[in-house]
């Protein structure tokens, strides 16, 4: 039974969330102490966490009676769930809310929800569970390929996105993640990010009902599903924010609410500004309610209050709901900005990772075959401290794709090289999710501390970085825009299509073949790298043919302030279905031609990379290519090894053999993607932007 986001506006579960009894025969009730399980040495906190699930288990054996089914096997999966993880759950809920009155009220109101979760998951995701719990590592091989798309921009909507099933099959994508599909008032969404109910679909996209059977077709054909999970605001149209706004005292506390600037200015003191030229600080003044509302991003989201732990309930709530949808990874959105405290500049605080880390063994428990995703565009050492099978086991890896864009830029991989020599190391049972555009701009994060270290300044370095992707720097190829422009600061971020910055939207309009032949190697290595060095290659649909940047955007009022739209163009089917029918078609003109042949290298990379089981996993190991255009590295997994080398430069390069030789462990070598044999006795040569994969024969 699917309930409405209006029925727990309370906070509770309401008792009709699961079907009545009929026979309660059936289901055999399982007795247990907790505390005379616990051994003479158990700590204080032990003694506590055990004590509070013996005063709880009552109240959850009710739940487990509610059921007409035999559900004896189930609850004994989830005591044994509950043991395995209870402690270090009650440990990072009681660091968060331990000291408030209604501690344990959330704490019983919250095991609840998970027997609820468990007793309407659909069998398929409940065997699925069981497989993932012992195969840990499933999103680490190499067959999972990724694409990112807006329903409404793909497809028009849910229905007939199940109808483009055969497309993501045809390209060889196996995850696919749904940009924001629930609901969001209409104007005021920042892209579907500001979500007004968690339990329901977008009307124009269809219904919870088609959502589930999409995600039913794809786990069918094996394609694994992405769904965001707004968790750091709500819309202000949310019934939470009316309710805030009509009053309630109760819901006045989901919120940062305050009277007067007093509070407000004591913490902008040491805050950043996220749209500075949308709006300046991080509170918005509501005339209805005659207060300031904490809010990060837009004036209509606002930030929900973590300290309150019956925002954590609910959140949690929400987030089995949508896990019991069919999902198989959850992105976690605006990770970093989840707990405030004042004195701080409220990011990356430690009991951020508390709550995510809390969010994720309520899964393990309800829902152990789903991930999180972490979304973190942060310095890179914020980033990996999200990453963990503890917290999110997939993060998105926005150094890789900043500095992937700054070698393009120099057409040398010091900076890259640097970054990734220390950097790039995750713990086991995780991963990264490499992409090279995404639905939001480009910014620029790298450490200044490396670029310090080969005698580059970082500030100048990303005035250059900027100016060069906005194709204001003489000799550019580049076609971005700017986002977020502060002239006050000089900070910007780019936005564009992954073809519109490597050049091809430049080379077209010159109609220049050998800028557009410059242009697709750009977009087959920059593609290739990123499906080679480890972790899950993620694709923003379009970028598989080539799209351009899509300047009509400034027409639509609702669009027109905010420049990521350029790389957010409609698909035009009648012309992306003539790019997957056979070579030498007739009608295609040059521009088709150069988009057919993307597309299909595109198609070729995938299914090279699905061949070769070295690019499972996260093991890559740098090696010395003796030449400051080409980055060289080697991918190794249980005795397969691929040695990868990628040439920046927009000149044919050069690199000793002897560097294959030693690292590859070979002399003969056959390269993949170019279909030849390499000679590593000999000096190997690179042509401009040319991306080699050599497998030892």
């Amino acid at each position: 039974m699917i309930v409405s986001n209006k029925d727990i506006a309370s906070g509770t579960v309401p008792p009709d969330a699961v079907e009545p009894v009929k026979n309660n025969s059936t289901v055999e009730l399982i007795q247990h102490d907790f505390v005379a399980e616990l051994s003479e040495t158990a700590s204080e906190m032990e003694f506590r966490a055990a004590l509070t699930l013996n005063r709880v288990w009552p109240r959850l054996e009710k739940s487990w009676r509610s059921s007409s089914q035999d559900v004896t096997a189930l609850q004994r999966v989830f005591l044994e769930r509950l043991q395995r993880h209870w402690y270090a759950l009650f440990e990072r809920l009681y660091s968060l809310y331990g000291q408030r009155f209604d501690f344990h009220f959330h704490v019983e109101t919250m095991l609840e929800s998970i027997v609820v979760a468990m007793l309407q998951r659909d069998s398929e995701l409940v065997a699925m569970d069981q497989r993932r719990e012992v195969e840990a590592d499933w999103f680490q091989s190499e067959s999972v390929v990724g694409a990112a798309l807006y329903v409404d921009l793909f497809s028009g909507n849910l229905g007939r996105l199940r109808e483009n099933i055969s497309y993501f099959k045809q390209l060889g994508v196996t995850y696919l993640h749904l940009m924001p599909l629930f609901a969001s008032p209409d104007g005021k969404s920042d892209g579907g990010y500001a979500i007004s109910d968690y339990r329901a679909v977008d009307p124009r996209l269809g219904t919870v009902r088609e959502l589930q059977q999409l995600a039913s077709d794809l786990r069918k054909e094996g394609i694994l599903l992405v769904l965001d999970f707004v968790f750091n605001h709500t819309s202000d149209e949310h019934v939470w924010a009316k309710q805030a706004q009509s009053g309630n005292r109760e819901y006045k506390e989901f919120y940062f609410i305050f009277p007067d600037r007093t509070e407000p200015d004591q913490y902008e003191q040491h805050l950043r500004e996220i749209f500075p030229t949308v709006r300046r600080g991080n509170f918005t003044w509501h005339d209805g309610m005659g207060r300031w509302v904490w809010t990060t991003f837009n004036s209509f989201q606002w930030d929900l209050n973590y300290h309150n732990p019956s925002v954590f309930r609910s959140m949690m709530q929400e987030m089995l709901f949508i896990a019991n949808l069919g999902v198989d990874a959850l992105r976690l959105d605006a990770v970093a900005f989840i707990w405030k405290e004042k004195g701080t500049n409220c990011e990356n605080l430690p009991k951020a990772h508390t709550v995510i880390q809390a969010f994720n063994l309520f899964l393990k428990i309800a829902a152990p075959g789903l991930a999180f995703k972490s979304e973190a565009i942060v310095h890179p050492d914020e980033v990996v401290k999200y990453i963990g099978s503890d917290e999110c086991q997939i993060s998105y890896n926005p150094q890789l794709m900043a500095l992937l864009w700054e070698s393009l830029a120099t057409q040398k991989v010091a900076l890259l090289n640097q970054a990734l020599s220390h950097r790039s190391r995750l713990p086991p049972q995780t991963s990264w999710v490499n992409y090279l555009r995404c639905h939001d701009d480009i910014g620029w994060t790298f450490d200044d501390d490396d670029a310090a270290k080969l005698g580059i300044n970082a500030y100048d370095h990303r005035q250059f970085l900027n100016q060069f992707y906005t194709g204001r720097f003489k000799g550019s190829f580049a076609r971005g825009v700017p986002f977020q422009e502060n002239l006050e600061t000089g900070d910007m971020r780019i936005s564009g299509t992954l073809a519109s910055l490597a050049g091809l939207e430049e080379a077209l309009e010159l109609k220049k073949p050998d800028l557009v032949q410059l242009a697709e190697g750009r977009i087959e290595l920059l593609q290739g790298i990123s499906m080679s060095i480890g972790g899950i290659p993620l694709i923003y649909l379009g970028e598989e043919w080539g799209m351009l940047n899509d300047y009509d955007f400034v027409t639509n009022p609702a669009k027109a302030d905010d420049s990521r739209w350029i790389h957010r163009p409609k698909m035009d089917w009648s012309y992306v279905n003539g790019l997957c029918e056979v070579e030498g078609a007739s009608f295609r003109s040059g521009k088709e031609e150069v988009h057919y042949r993307i597309f299909h290298r595109t198609q070729r990379l995938i299914e090279l990379r699905k061949s070769q089981p070295a690019l499972a996993g996260q093991e890559m190991e740098l090696f010395e290519t003796l030449n400051p255009h080409v980055l060289g590295f080697v991918r190794i997994r249980q005795g397969h090894r691929l040695v990868v080398l990628g040439n920046f430069s927009d000149q044919p390069q050069r690199v000793d053999g002897n560097c294959i030789r030693s690292t590859g462990f070979g002399r003969f070598f056959q390269d993949a993607i170019a279909d030849e044999e390499v000679n590593a006795s000999d000096v190997v040569e690179m042509a401009p932007y040319q991306l080699r994969w050599l497998i030892r024969q």
